[in-house]
């Protein structure tokens, strides 16, 4: 799971033009909010690995208390600052995905930049995933 949320992450963050525009197409197309997702699915990961039920539960109750306000704050600003925020929520699921994209509204669009991607530093994700996984090859190497 972690490899796939590091790549959405990337994904998403090649689409991101923040304040400026609302994101509804590529992997917002399918959740509104695939940042959080793919941040899940790489923490999600990384517990599973651990095999500890209480890491997976912690995580779970953290991204509870954590990203149900911040989720809902984030909207309540798109929906005042997007006029067709509304329409975009009622054909894009909150956070689990749809399988098909969403349908575009006319004059939406946008396609994945990969000078968004850098602005956003999305590669630090990719970076800290790779650390993660270098320390725990190195802890069952030392462990034998």
């Amino acid at each position: 799971m972690v490899g796939p949320g590091v790549w959405l992450r990337a994904y998403a963050s090649g689409y991101v033009k923040k304040n400026a525009e609302l994101a509804v197409t590529g992997p917002y197309a399918h959740t509104r909010n695939p940042l959080y997702l793919g941040s899940m699915l790489i923490a999600f990961g990384f517990a599973g690995a651990s095999r500890s039920v209480w890491i997976f539960l912690a995580l779970a109750i953290l991204f509870a208390l954590i990203y149900a306000p911040t989720i809902r704050s984030e909207e309540e600003f798109l929906r005042g600052h997007f006029p067709g925020f509304d329409d975009y929520a009622k054909r894009v699921p909150r956070l689990l995905p749809r399988i098909t994209a969403a349908p575009a509204a006319a004059g939406e669009g946008g396609v994945f930049s990969r000078a968004l991607y850098f602005q956003h530093r999305e590669y630090n994700a990719l970076l800290g995933a790779v650390a993660i996984y270098a320390v725990l090859a190195l802890r069952i190497y030392f462990s034998r």
